[in-house]
């Protein structure tokens, strides 16, 4: 199984337009922000309008399209972000029920849904936590 990187892919986006429009520059295009994630601008694309729809991003259609924040990258959190490309649980239970009859399958829902949702309480509280500046200012100091 491997890793999610939608999270990073999103985050990486938005504090690259957030960059971009600090330098004076009104929108950016899918096609640049995609060069600098190293990725297809369709990916860009798709994650961007789940963006728009989280009121994140908007975008300009004709002369000129392109990208835009709608807040200020101070004003967005990296749980803003999460919420937006991953509405659903981070963990699942199983797809059929377990046997009732079974010590284990009767006890194992019960026990880690409780589980999950301390998880998630904690990634959810720890994402909260920093906001896009916060990523733009720690990038730029690695640079």
């Amino acid at each position: 199984m491997s890793a999610n990187s939608r999270l990073t892919i999103a985050a990486h986006a938005l504090t690259w337009i957030g960059l971009y429009q600090r330098r004076g520059y009104e929108v950016a295009t899918s096609e640049q922000i995609a060069t600098s994630v190293n990725t297809n601008p369709v990916v860009i694309r798709r994650l961007l309008a789940e963006l728009r729809k989280a009121g994140l991003a908007d975008s300009r259609r004709g002369a000129g399209a392109g990208w835009m924040l709608t807040r200020d990258l101070a004003a967005i959190t990296l749980l803003d972000v999460y919420r937006a490309i991953e509405p659903g649980p981070l963990f699942a239970l199983h797809p059929a029920t377990p046997d009732p009859e079974c010590v284990v399958g009767h006890g194992i829902g019960p026990v880690m849904a409780a589980v999950y949702d301390e998880v998630e309480a904690a990634l959810r509280g720890e994402l909260a936590k920093t906001t896009l500046e916060d990523v733009l200012r720690d990038v730029l100091k690695a640079a």
